[in-house]
């Protein structure tokens, strides 16, 4: 090691130095088992300054205390290196360790040997990853202020790369990250995570965006990180502060970047149209590196925004596709219902026109045969002159038999046509009473024709009730006609008209045949002939009670028959919902 005379003296070669600044200080370490070597090296750099930094010099006595300074300090720029110290090689097993274990590739070193034979410089420089190797006796100030002055530009190139990959890499995974965002807001938020991600730095940022992308239009707050989070989320620019307000403003009419000492605005203007602009405030000014890379990451953020719009869009455009489909399909269905209700009626009309047809020409052959047997009769007793007497008798036959007929096609034609076609009602205030009557006073002259006494029992004043009069006045008739029908020449037939807060109950008794258990069973069926026969040599469809259990159906009531037993009659009832309307 060279005397501290020497190194005192080659230190007083050192120039004038710039004027020390208060910015960043570059990092030095000094590792060394010579007390002096310390203190001459800091009184050789200690008006040294690089780009305005001048330098924070540590110390290290030994190679393990140079380990532990240099695991607590990974931003040393440049280490002044001893190689033998507590062991020869301890220096260069310090080496190893800074390279191999820290995986420390940035930070320079110097090594300083006052032994050089001890390592030789050829195969130090081969075999160890070392930026220089000086003697001790050659290092005088302008020397040190030399190597020093290499060693940390190239520990700058070296931070400005390794932070320019470590830059561009989040880039490259951010983008892909950022173009997953379905949602402007969670883009925004993601774009500011990003960005202090990107300058490894804590920083407060506001992401704004205006659509319109004409001066003058309001703007929405997207995302707020920081200081600036209570304005995340807001619908207008009047929320934000003025200054705030002021410099995004600003950014908007610059279209631009402005990188100040602590706060950086980004101008961002998407292929749609849409600007966007990102303030940023950090904890200290950015580099060259640090605006590039922000750059770099906003030139990437127009397709992102523009990718969340499109998705938006392509969103909407097919949930509009969906309604329009569900649309179509619920019109399609209805359609399709209603077109099963058709084939329904249609089925049923033809199968009841089947019916009709049958009972037709089953029910027509008697009538149509006494005529055609009687007319045989009269062109027989006409040829043979016959008294007038016979003659008559056999036209009054005749006559008998096509009123039958002709009745009994009317009735065949009404109740197929209302069976046929759909039964509608039309609710209306009824009084049941006064229609009860006129039905029986209807039906009068037939009861009177077979001596029947047709009595009707009714209140004076009765509640109105909401029903189609003249459905029901159908119902009744066909009730009422059937009692004269069945009833024996000389039997009572009394209709009854009673209520209570429920239904109102209209009952039609007589004094026929009756029910057989068998008739009760099918009573209201279609074309069901009973076991009792008309006592006036009248004709039955079958259809008259099926379309009376239809009409009462529909207005929601219900009708019933009962009957003692064979020969003791019957009592049909219809039961009708109340009413709440009374008479005036």
């Amino acid at each position: 090691m060279a005397d501290q005379d020497d190194v005192l003296y080659l230190i007083e070669d050192a120039g004038d130095a710039p004027e020390e600044s208060n910015n960043r200080k570059w990092k030095i370490a000094v590792i060394d088992d010579d007390q002096a070597v310390h203190e001459g090296t800091r009184f050789a750099l200690s008006d040294y300054t690089l780009n305005g930094q001048s330098l924070e010099i540590l110390s290290a006595y030994s190679a393990a205390e140079g380990q532990i300074l240099m695991r607590e300090h990974p931003d040393i720029a440049a280490v002044l290196l001893d190689v033998i110290m507590e062991t020869d090689a301890a220096g260069l097993e310090l080496v190893e360790f800074i390279r191999n274990e820290l995986h420390n590739e940035t930070v320079r070193i110097i090594l300083r040997t006052g032994q050089p034979g001890q390592a030789p410089e050829r195969r130090v420089i081969v075999d160890y990853d070392i930026n220089d190797y000086k003697a001790k006796t050659e290092l005088t100030a302008d020397k040190l202020f030399t190597s020093l002055t290499a060693a940390l530009r190239s520990y700058q190139q070296l931070e400005r790369m390794v932070q320019t990959r470590r830059g561009l890499e989040i880039i490259i995974d951010a983008a892909s990250t950022l173009y997953d965002f379905k949602s402007m807001q969670r883009l925004a938020e993601g774009v500011l995570t990003q960005i202090a991600s990107l300058l490894n730095v804590d920083c407060a940022g506001i992401l704004v965006l205006r659509d319109g992308g004409v001066v003058g239009d309001d703007y929405a707050v997207l995302a707020g990180s920081g200081c600036y989070s209570r304005f995340m989320g807001t619908a207008t620019s009047q929320s934000l502060d003025p200054d705030l307000r002021q410099m995004v403003e600003e950014a908007f009419k610059r279209r631009k970047h402005d990188f100040a000492d602590h706060r950086t605005a980004l101008y961002i203007r998407t292929g749609s149209g849409r600007e966007v602009v990102v303030l940023l405030q950090a904890e200290r000014p950015l580099s060259e590196t640090d605006r590039s890379l922000v750059e770099i990451f906003g030139s990437r953020l127009s397709i992102a925004f523009d990718n969340v719009i499109l998705y938006q869009q392509l969103h909407e455009a097919n949930t509009q596709l969906e309604d329009r489909v569900a649309q179509r399909t619920r019109a399609l269905m209805q359609a399709n219902r209603r077109l099963s209700a058709q084939w329904l009626r249609l089925q049923r009309a033809n199968g009841f026109k089947n019916e009709i047809l049958g009972t037709v020409a089953h029910d027509l052959k008697n009538p149509l045969g006494v005529i055609l047997g009687r007319t045989e009769m009269l062109t027989e007793l006409i040829s043979a002159g016959s008294p007038k007497e016979n003659v008559s008798a056999q036209i009054d036959h005749i006559r008998d038999a096509t009123k039958r007929l002709t009745s009994m096609v009317d009735h065949l034609i009404s109740d197929a046509m209302a069976d046929a076609f759909d039964i509608t009602i039309r609710r209306e205030p009824v009084d049941l009473a006064t229609l009860v009557r006129d039905v029986a006073e209807a039906n009068r002259p037939s009861a009177v024709n077979k001596q029947q006494d047709l009595s009707v029992s009714a209140p004076d004043h009765h509640d109105l009730t909401m029903c189609d009069a003249d459905r029901i006045r159908e119902a009744i008739d066909n009730l009422v006609s059937n009692a004269i029908k069945y009833s024996p020449i000389g039997g009572k037939i009394a209709l009854l008209i009673t209520g209570d807060a429920d239904y109102v109950r209209i009952s039609i008794s007589d004094e026929g045949p009756g029910l057989s258990p068998e008739d009760l069973d099918r009573l209201f069926g279609r074309f069901q002939r009973l076991s009792a026969k008309p006592t006036g040599g009248e004709s039955s469809t079958g259809l008259g009670l099926s379309i009376v259990k239809r009409i009462i159906d529909m207005h929601g009531g219900e009708v019933n028959a009962d009957s003692p037993g064979p020969g003791q009659g019957a009592i049909f009832t219809i039961l009708l919902p109340a009413t709440t309307e009374g008479l005036s």
